[in-house]
């Protein structure tokens, strides 16, 4: 009877260790390297590369989302120093993501033609979690809904952005549990439409900067923040002229015309104070 309690004993142990979580199996390895598959003939080199890109691009977004998400929850428990030390998280994530972009500009014009023609539809443009940031900062349109139909994969996320109040709803709601007066039009605000400037709020900002280093600081880290989300975009737009000039983007859009256009501040209230300081 022991010999079989040890023979169990030795089968189960075994049986455990086969399943022991490695390194392999906890990053589901073989799933993730499956799922670069180049449309192009051969294929082409640089396809490889273009789709990395791209896919490590969509998960730092997710981290992104993650990010500010758990930054909202500081502003609303009132904690600077998990504000500080997450919305300094997000700034080296947005330096890494432009970083990446140093990676793309080594394909030439020609090396991304020899297989571009053969993306179709697909585009940048179509970046749900892309969209579900610029919603989470602010940046809305409900125009951009109708570019995703219900049964477009994330289209359900993108429209819940849309309704929920975003980072800077939260920072307002912050100053406001500081003591600041912070009008009940902002506090309340329909948080569907794009944010817009205001006098009365700037200047409670320029108080803010004069009379509390502490929420001062938290303000910086929102326009660092905001100008490393527009230091992106000018280097996408510079990397998407370099790369196919002035040509329309795959996905119907104006291409590096349209990118040019979004290159405008998410937090106008952080840079109009500037000239009051």
């Amino acid at each position: 009877m022991k010999t079989i309690d040890s023979q169990q004993t030795t089968h189960g142990t075994e049986e455990q260790s086969s399943q022991a979580l490695t390194y392999v199996s906890y990053l589901r390895l073989e799933d993730l390297l499956r799922l670069q598959v180049p449309k192009s003939p051969g294929p082409e080199h640089d396809e490889l590369l273009f789709i990395v890109i791209h896919q490590v691009y969509e998960l730092w977004f997710k981290v992104l989302l993650h990010e500010f998400d758990y930054l909202k929850t500081h502003f609303q428990n009132k904690d600077n120093p998990h504000i500080e030390h997450t919305a300094n998280r997000i700034l080296k994530i947005l330096k890494t993501v432009v970083a990446q972009i140093d990676v793309l500009e080594t394909m030439t014009p020609l090396e991304f033609n020899a297989f571009r023609g053969l993306l179709g539809s697909s585009s940048g443009f179509q970046s749900i979690q892309f969209r579900e940031i610029e919603f989470l900062l602010g940046h809305k349109r409900s125009a951009i809904l109708r570019h995703y139909p219900a049964d477009f994969p994330g289209r359900d996320r993108l429209e819940q952005r849309f309704y929920a109040p975003g980072l800077w709803d939260a920072f307002l709601h912050y100053l406001h549990q500081n003591g600041y007066p912070v009008p009940e039009s902002l506090l309340n605000r329909d948080v569907t439409q794009p944010l817009e400037p205001s006098e009365e709020l700037q200047r409670i900002l320029i108080d803010v900067y004069r009379q509390n280093p502490s929420v001062q600081n938290v303000c910086e880290l929102l326009l660092d923040i905001d100008e490393g989300l527009q230091e992106w975009r000018y280097r996408h737009v510079k990397m998407v002229e370099r790369t196919i000039g002035s040509k329309p983007g795959t996905g119907g859009s104006t291409g590096a015309r349209y990118l040019a256009t979004t290159l405008k501040p998410v937090f106008p209230d952080l840079w109009a104070i500037r000239s009051s300081l």
